[in-house]
């Protein structure tokens, strides 16, 4: 059984901070991500605005990642993930993970919109959030500075979306894991 196919999300306890910061800061990740201050996720671990979550994957549900969603209480009902972070790659587990989001934000937490922003630099991952039926809205040119091996530059971030309708078109078409 693959790990995608096992996978769950628990809420992160304070207890699991230093799992989520070493995973953030692992050098296949750092490219992608602005890592957070331990405090930034000690506050949405306890923020009700906030979801902070382990993902678990694989036959023991080992600790594969976290997740963090932000807008949860946004009365325009505008639910961003802010944050997707995994250790393994090209296992399945990512876009897992993704279809599980979907299904928590617009089910469960009652999205009209899930959105997300995304680095320039990370091709991978817009495939996957295209190919789960996210929106490209628009890019943020050059607006995170990134320093990579002693280079100092910046990246665009492009914001992707899905809207509840299109959510809902995606299921009746079979597209989306139902459980």
């Amino acid at each position: 059984m693959s790990s995608a196919q096992r996978l769950r999300l628990r809420p992160t306890l304070l207890s699991d901070l230093d799992f989520v910061v070493t995973v953030e800061t692992d050098s296949q990740n750092l490219p992608f991500i602005t890592p957070w201050e331990r405090t930034q996720h000690e506050g949405a671990v306890r923020i009700p605005d906030f979801r902070h979550f382990i993902v678990e994957a694989g036959a023991d549900y080992d600790a594969a990642g976290f997740v963090i969603l932000q807008g949860c209480r946004n009365p325009n009902r505008s639910v961003e993930l802010k944050r997707i972070v995994l250790q393994p790659k090209g296992q399945g587990v990512g876009r897992a993970c993704v279809r599980l989001l979907k299904q928590m934000a617009f089910r469960d937490l009652h999205a009209h919109r899930f959105w997300l922003d995304v680095k320039g630099l990370n091709t991978r991952a817009q495939q996957l959030y295209a190919k789960e039926g996210f929106v490209e809205e628009g890019r943020l040119r050059e607006s995170v500075r990134v320093t990579n091996d002693n280079a100092d530059g910046y990246d665009s971030l492009i914001v992707m979306s899905m809207l509840d309708r299109e959510y809902l078109a995606r299921q009746a078409l079979g597209l989306e894991d139902v459980r």
